[in-house]
């Protein structure tokens, strides 16, 4: 009676089970990884460069490294 309700293990297939399952989950995992870094990372790097560079004059941030001497071959 006992042994009538014990469930028997699965043998056939088994490993196919868990190889499916696993990379189902670690394709779903990495992408959403990759959205997080693309929303949460890139995103906002992009927009502070472009915030930082729209106002960002290199002939005046040049003469004043020029003139503070950081530059040894242009007087």
């Amino acid at each position: 009676m006992i042994s009538s309700a014990l469930t028997n293990p699965q043998m056939r297939g088994l490993l196919a089970k868990h190889l499916r399952f696993h990379i189902v989950g670690a394709f779903v995992i990495s992408l959403g990884v990759a959205a997080f870094y693309k929303f949460a990372v890139a995103e906002l790097r992009k927009k502070a460069y472009a915030d930082f560079y729209r106002n960002y004059d290199s002939r005046k941030a040049f003469e004043e490294m020029r003139r503070a001497g950081i530059f040894q071959s242009a007087k």
